[in-house]
C-alpha cells in the first residue's frame, strides 16, 4: 500500500478543493495504475481465450506478413 502525505487546498468554508502530493508519491501512484491497468488487459485476455492458436502457427502468420 502506497502511504500518502496529501495536503489540501480548502474553499472559505473549510471544504476540500484539491490534493497536492510531493511528486515522488505521484510517481507511485502512476506506477500503480499502470500495474493495475497491466493486470486487467491479463485478466481479460485470458477470458478470451476463445482466440488462441498455437506458436508455430502464430510465427508463420506473422512471417507471412498476415499480422501487423
Amino acid at each position: 500500500m502506497i502511504e500518502l502525505q496529501p495536503d489540501y487546498i480548502v474553499d472559505e468554508n473549510l471544504n476540500r478543493r484539491a490534493v497536492i502530493l510531493p511528486y515522488s508519491e505521484w510517481e507511485n501512484i502512476i506506477e500503480e495504475i499502470e500495474e493495475l491497468d497491466d493486470i486487467r488487459a491479463y485478466d481479460k485476455a485470458k477470458t478470451e481465450a476463445n482466440d488462441i492458436i498455437p506458436f508455430e502457427q502464430a510465427v508463420k502468420e506473422i512471417e507471412r506478413g498476415m499480422v501487423k
